[in-house]
């Protein structure tokens, strides 16, 4: 394996030379972290399993590795497709499709340039993320504030939850709590469920849309994102806005900007 790493090699009792890197049918595989060894990386790997969004910085979006399987075929009719894909990161919530064999195989090439080889069969596997998978209640709220209201919208009572300290213990923590340290970074705290700053909307996330000026020339609009959740300190944000003038955006304060427009019309 190259690039990546598996967690367990498992029982390779039965090979007595030329030991593999695993011996399980069902291996965890994980990405290497910035600055493994030359000799096991391969181009796109060893990100740490920490990817960038496209927008934002393309070169550190794409993480890959190499693997090769023994025992699974030595041509393209005899080769087996590997079965039962599982993308665990960060969480749940992705579902894996069956691997389907693309035309023509890949191909190669040397490091020189001048030479070209080719894989005997390759396969896509899609997998695809669902916020109701990973979590029945939502991990976000927004709220929508105006120039004319007197007081900043809340997110509504319960939109990610209630609540329920009495039935539900630890649901959420008071932020003067003199336990919030021990909580977050006690043992076996490593957990990828939210732990929430206790509020009415009990939401991880919150983010807020103010309409602060609409003149007869612009609009202008302050965007808020705050991370109620203790057990992940987010180190960059992304945010995706659909508004049907973004076209016209003429200045942007205090965030990197970027049109996407994947959908014709929709901006």
């Amino acid at each position: 394996m190259m690039g990546a790493q598996t967690i367990e090699q498992g029982d390779c009792s039965q090979f007595k030379g030329n030991i593999p890197h695993c011996c399980r049918r069902d291996p965890t595989t994980v990405d290497l972290l910035p600055g493994a060894p030359n000799g096991m990386q391969v181009g796109n790997c060893c990100k740490g399993g920490v990817l960038s969004s496209w927008v934002q910085d393309p070169v550190n979006a794409v993480a890959s590795f190499q693997i090769t399987v023994g025992r699974s075929g030595t041509s393209n009719r005899t080769v087996k497709a590997p079965k039962n894909f599982t993308l665990k990161a960060p969480g749940p919530g992705y579902t894996c499709g069956a691997a389907q064999k693309v035309k023509p195989p890949t191909k190669f090439i040397s490091p020189d340039g001048r030479r070209t080889t080719q894989a005997h069969v390759t396969w896509d596997v899609i997998c695809t993320y669902s916020q109701f998978v990973a979590q029945r209640g939502p991990a976000c709220c927004v709220a929508l504030s105006s120039f004319y209201n007197e007081t900043i919208v809340d997110c509504p009572k319960c939109s990610c939850g209630c609540q329920n300290n009495i039935t539900n213990p630890g649901s959420c923590v008071e932020v003067n709590s003199p336990y919030l340290a021990s909580v977050v970074n006690g043992p076996g705290k490593g957990s990828s469920t939210p732990l929430v700053r206790c509020s009415p909307h009990m939401c991880p996330i919150k983010v807020h849309w103010h309409v602060k000026a609409n003149y007869r020339d612009y609009w202008r609009v302050k965007i808020t994102i705050s991370n109620w959740n203790y057990r992940t300190n987010y180190s960059q944000w992304n945010l995706v806005v659909q508004h049907p003038n973004f076209d016209n955006v003429t200045t942007i304060f205090s965030f990197n900007y970027k049109a996407l427009n994947p959908y014709g019309v929709i901006s």
